[in-house]
């Protein structure tokens, strides 16, 4: 039930790393140093788990690490875990998740995540998801599809996410705007079309990113029949 991938609680945050005066050569040396396998991971802490838009963490903290590992041909695989609290089992969720990314003017990534709740097997699922992205001056702006296909742990229904994101730069700061907006129809919606947004900022300060925003969904879902009212989310993560 995670939003993906790039995720703080179901919001897409995207940091520049600007380094125009490194002579090209520079560059290419260290990449070669770091190999053609790298390995990137972190953990953010939320004051609220949302996933599109809905609590999956009775509004309350969560903490999320991740793990990524990536061949230079753009391939990856990794996992992702948070703590929840609408689980009839152990409140874990964990995304196990791979795909193919790249791109410069474009970038896309296509992949795949299996959704995973211990002790509650029966809730476990499959989604694919694609999305483009690109910048635009101090703009960065993206597109998701996600499709769960029909299969026993959705009721034998498929289910479509559509959104949008979007991070804007504040010249000479570490602060950025960040938005975001997504419709879902399907099996975790009981077939009624839902809405999600947010919007809010984001710091970068001494290595961690700081993060707040307002998240809203217009309607409930199956997994968190109570808790879809919106609210603002606070966060801070830390990734290497």
């Amino acid at each position: 039930m995670r939003n993906s991938i790039l995720k703080l609680a179901s919001m897409s945050v995207a940091l520049s790393a600007i380094a125009m005066s490194a002579p090209a050569f520079a560059q290419e040396a260290d990449d070669e140093a770091a190999g053609p396998v790298t390995l990137t991971g972190g953990v953010a802490v939320v004051s609220d788990y949302r996933f599109r838009g809905v609590s999956l963490s009775d509004k309350d903290f969560a903490v999320q690490p991740y793990l990524t590992v990536k061949h230079e041909s753009g391939l990856y695989v990794g996992a992702w875990g948070s703590n929840i609290s609408e689980n009839a089992g152990d409140d874990v969720e964990v995304d196990l998740y791979a795909g193919f990314a790249g791109g410069e003017d474009m970038t896309y990534d296509i992949g795949a995540t299996y959704y995973m709740y211990p002790g509650v097997s029966s809730l476990n699922y499959v989604e694919f998801t694609g999305k483009l992205g690109s910048t635009y001056g101090p703009a960065t702006v993206g597109v998701q599809l996600s499709y769960a296909p029909s299969q026993d742990n959705t009721g034998n229904v498929d289910n479509i996410y559509f959104g949008t994101n979007a991070t804007i730069a504040l010249p000479n700061s570490p602060i950025s705007i960040v938005g975001s907006m997504g419709v879902e129809d399907g099996a975790f919606t009981a077939g009624s079309e839902k809405v999600d947004w947010s919007l809010g900022l984001t710091a970068a300060v001494s290595g961690f990113t700081l993060g707040v925003s307002y998240v809203d969904a217009n309607r409930r879902t199956i997994f968190a029949p109570e808790d879809s009212s919106g609210g603002v989310v606070f966060s801070v993560s830390y990734g290497f």
